[in-house]
């Protein structure tokens, strides 16, 4: 092989390398990055027991989500979106193995996060009520497996350059971020008055390496995913309805 073909070659892997990074920083730079293949493989595998609890018999039917939807998504292909104007928002339950490293402290903190950043969202565009009724929408969500970030670490792996690049680095082999903390979420919208299900969702989200995220405390990466699906149940419920979402969602 002659040394001007190798030094092409090195140059191609070069370039390609450059270009891999670039794409990986520029995703990156999001506050929350999707990690769907995990879930999927819990979902159809069985391996989770909390993911099976909270959907029970109904687990089946949520299938793989396209771009831009959550990791397993259901849509009742009958569901008349429009008569509903109405949602009862019920208390965030938390799942975790029974060794869970998330003390009773912090769950409570973290659903209690949840259902404020739930409510805030949806009474943009819905009447909030306790009580199931003709109209009423009944959401129920849980968290699963939330992880904390390593605050320290994690602020060094987004913002020294060095750091930042082998963290990138490390994403594309593994899928996730070093120091990054994470959730997974679950979520089931029924009919107030027949129970039945109209919506069912599973999504997992890690930190990303946007630079306004680098500095913050053990569950900042967690709100930040609870952020994001809170505005996303809220969009695309009012894309169900056919309705723009207001400019601040």
């Amino acid at each position: 092989m002659s040394r001007i073909f190798r030094r092409d070659i090195v140059a191609m892997a070069v370039a390609w390398l450059i270009l891999v990074l670039v794409g990986a920083m520029i995703t990156g730079c999001a506050k929350t990055v999707e990690e769907q293949s995990a879930v999927v493989q819990q979902a159809q595998s069985g391996s989770n027991a909390a993911i099976a609890g909270f959907f029970g018999n109904d687990l089946s039917l949520l299938q793989p989500g396209q771009p831009g939807q959550a990791a397993m998504i259901y849509l009742n292909p009958n569901a008349q979106w429009q008569q509903y104007n109405k949602i009862i928002i019920e208390p965030v339950q938390f799942w975790d193995d029974p060794d869970t490293k998330v003390s009773p402290s912090d769950q409570h903190v973290l659903t209690s996060y949840f259902y404020n950043q739930l409510q805030q969202e949806l009474q943009k565009n819905f009447t909030i009520v306790n009580e199931g009724g003709p109209g009423t929408l009944q959401l129920q969500v849980a968290l699963v497996n939330t992880k904390a970030a390593t605050p320290g670490l994690r602020t060094v792996s987004v913002i020294v350059p060095q750091a930042r690049i082998i963290n990138l680095g490390q994403s594309l082999a593994t899928g996730s971020y070093a120091f990054a903390g994470s959730a997974e979420a679950e979520m089931k919208l029924t009919d107030s008055s027949t129970g039945q299900l109209l919506a069912g969702a599973i999504d997992q989200r890690s930190g990303g390496m946007a630079i306004s995220t680098a500095a913050q405390w053990q569950w900042g990466d967690a709100e930040n995913a609870m952020n994001y699906w809170a505005t996303k149940i809220s969009s695309r419920l009012l894309q169900l309805q056919g309705r723009a979402p207001t400019p601040s969602s």
